[in-house]
């Protein structure tokens, strides 16, 4: 060997020495870094238990508790029907189609058309009657109207007091609610001829009337108004 081999020979084990003191050695004892432990420790989890991990962040989910079941209070129509009546499940179904639905407004309202209807019926004022009744409703009063004036007579009606109005139905028919009122009233009546002889009625008795009379309103119309689709007495 020449001079230049051994000292290019003695720097290359100078520069070897120092490069293992600087990085060190592995001796297979070395700790892995942080993520490498905790994916060790999830692999080694599943294997104890049977399995299969998975990747990405685990979620601790409790189990999700049943939905809450909605009960309406039960007295929601008292004094208008019985809690599980036929009559409270019709108001049910109708209040579910018409959130502004309100039977004692409705009541209250009814009364005031009960009493419109009737003497609009006896004074033969048939713009009243079109604007309150369904056209097949509308049709048989109209014909009783036209009867009277044919034989020219003429029909006084004075109530004396609606005793009661309840209900007694109501029903939702696709879009249609229905509701049926039962009128107790007091009320004179006298029907004259043309030379004022009575045909019909006492113009001195009060007589006791009772009439069912069954209103609807289209529930998807904004008009709020209810029309008397049906008509009928009871003794």
């Amino acid at each position: 060997m020449d001079i230049y081999t051994i000292i290019f020979l003695a720097l290359a084990v100078f520069i070897f020495l120092r490069l293992r003191n600087v990085l060190g050695q592995r001796t297979g004892n070395e700790r892995p870094p942080p993520y490498d432990r905790a994916a060790r420790n999830v692999v080694q989890a599943a294997q104890d238990n049977n399995l299969v991990p998975m990747q990405g962040p685990v979620i601790d989910q409790a189990p999700a508790a049943p939905p809450a079941e909605v009960t309406l209070p039960t007295d929601r129509w008292k004094g208008l029907a019985e809690p599980g009546t036929p009559l409270a499940q019709g108001l049910d179904t109708i209040a579910t189609q018409d959130s502004s639905f309100d039977p004692r407004h409705f009541i209250s309202g009814a009364r005031s058309a009960y009493e419109m209807i009737v003497l609009a019926f006896a004074n033969g004022d048939r713009r009243a009657l079109k604007d309150l009744l369904s056209p097949e409703v509308y049709e048989s009063f109209e014909a009783v109207i036209r009867d009277r004036e044919k034989y020219e007579q003429k029909t006084e009606t004075r109530f004396v007091s609606i005793e009661k109005a309840e209900l007694v139905n109501a029903e939702a028919r696709d879009r249609s609610a229905q509701l049926t009122v039962r009128f107790v009233s007091q009320m004179v009546s006298v029907t004259r001829d043309k030379a004022g002889t009575i045909v019909d009625g006492n113009p001195d008795k009060v007589a006791d009337i009772t009439d069912v009379w069954t209103f609807a309103r289209d529930t998807s119309s904004r008009d709020p108004n209810w029309k008397l689709v049906g008509t009928g007495s009871a003794h």
